[in-house]
């Protein structure tokens, strides 16, 4: 099950607003309630998530904690701005002997399979789970003036924005510990 279109299919993947094809497969009937907020919701969703090599998981952000785990392809990129706005990146898969990674809550994130002739797939847990409500995608011009502070950081917006973001909804609170990084090749 390598070829691209057959995992889709096989796996009832479908397209993501960020790039790429997804499925939720687990949501939590466990309520919880985070700090500060007045809903409950569920405490842990988990969906895979394929990214052909000629796509990309564009700049985004959520609310809550999310832990990706490399099932299989090439390895993938992720990048993502740490608290002192400097961009890191964390390597997923065979070749980085790194197989899954958490991003914290309300950190700037994209990612990119490191061969532009495969794909990678992999799982996504996000705890408390994931709403699209709580699911921001960044704005370019936004996200540069921000963070565009070196000519790396700016780059990196313009490869991983798209022009027209599907979708945009603002997030307040601040990011907490960032992931530790590596060199993605």
């Amino acid at each position: 099950m390598r070829d691209k279109q057959t995992i889709i299919e096989t796996l009832g993947l479908q397209p993501h607003p960020e790039g790429g094809f997804y499925k939720e497969t687990y949501r939590s009937d466990i309520a919880v309630k985070r700090l500060g907020d007045e809903h409950n919701k569920s405490a842990l969703t988990s969906i895979y998530y394929l990214l052909d090599g000629n796509d990309f998981s564009a700049w985004h952000r959520i609310k809550s904690d999310e832990t990706w785990y490399f099932h299989l392809g090439c390895d993938l990129c992720i990048y993502f701005f740490d608290e002192h706005e400097s961009l890191q990146t964390v390597q997923l898969g065979l070749t980085a002997k790194r197989l899954q990674t958490t991003v914290p809550a309300n950190t700037w994130f994209a990612a990119k399979p490191t061969s532009e002739n495969e794909f990678c797939l992999v799982s996504c847990a996000v705890a408390p789970g994931f709403e699209f409500n709580e699911f921001e995608i960044a704005e370019r011009e936004a996200l540069t003036k921000e963070f565009g502070k070196s000519d790396a950081n700016i780059e990196m917006i313009q490869k991983l924005t798209r022009l027209t973001p599907a979708r945009t909804v603002f997030l307040d609170g601040a990011s907490g510990n960032q992931p530790d990084s590596s060199t993605c090749l």
